[in-house]
């Protein structure tokens, strides 16, 4: 990670799990960005006193209110950043922001499904659009050849319980809902590679891993993974990418999983 040089990086869901997780590394880096944007629904609410006490020591931390279901919500962020950015562009966006309900085969409703797919699927498509211009500037921007997430990239938060073939963890948790939305975002991810690839951005879809949080957590087992292992792990794994890899979907351990 020590040569993971980022100006500017937005992360969705930052107040708790992966992307709390993900803020604190990138301040705590020895180079950290110039700016790190946290999103999170409510600024205000009671689960943001942690992102509010990182804010009040690094003045490179931008706390911006953003829900991902909202499409209005997402514009005024991306209004709010760039006018925090001043001209210059925003070099890495990390959706991160997710929902998982517990359901199985047969109690998946609609509305279920509709919610989960709008957040893990939509909301991602939506904030990259908003965000474009943005990453578009600082591609234009860079003089680094070729794709890198230091230069321009999008980095979608899926799971590998979103692969067909592999299928993670079916026996612990069928969660219909949240696999066909990982399978959809993979498959955004692949469209963002070939849409984006000209304008200099790179696209690229990564499983955290099982982690420890709100949203990894199961009745019967624990999950294996500490939210700080995961992260060190993306944010080693993260430099590494390239044109080869866009479009792709990896590991935090820097694997390229099947679809």
């Amino acid at each position: 990670m020590a040569g993971f040089n980022v100006r500017s990086v937005l992360v969705t869901g930052a107040n708790r799990g992966i992307g709390l997780g993900l803020v604190k590394q990138f301040l705590g880096k020895s180079n950290p960005p110039e700016w790190v944007f946290a999103t999170c629904r409510d600024p205000e609410g009671e689960r943001v006193q942690e992102l509010k006490t990182l804010a009040s020591r690094h003045p490179n931390l931008a706390i911006v209110a953003l829900e991902a279901t909202d499409p209005a919500s997402i514009k005024a962020a991306a209004t709010r950043v760039e006018e925090h950015l001043k001209g210059s562009g925003l070099n890495l966006l990390i959706n991160n922001a997710g929902v998982v309900k517990l359901n199985t085969l047969e109690s998946e409703t609609p509305e279920t499904m509709s919610l989960v797919y709008a957040t893990n699927v939509t909301g991602p498509l939506l904030v990259s659009q908003a965000f474009l211009p943005l990453l578009k500037k600082a591609a234009q921007g860079s003089n680094q050849k070729g794709l890198s997430c230091s230069k321009a990239a999008i980095v979608n938060m899926s799971s590998e319980a979103g692969s067909i073939t592999n299928l993670f963890a079916w026996q612990l948790g069928q969660v219909v809902s949240y696999r066909c939305s990982k399978a959809a975002l993979n498959m955004l991810t692949k469209c963002q590679s070939l849409g984006y690839e000209g304008d200099g951005i790179l696209s690229i879809a990564v499983h955290p891993g099982w982690v420890q949080t709100d949203m990894g957590g199961s009745p019967s087992h624990q999950a294996p993974l500490t939210v700080d292992a995961s992260v060190r792990g993306i944010l080693n794994v993260l430099p590494t990418l390239s044109r080869k890899e866009n479009g792709a979907f990896v590991s935090w351990e820097g694997k390229v999983l099947p679809w």
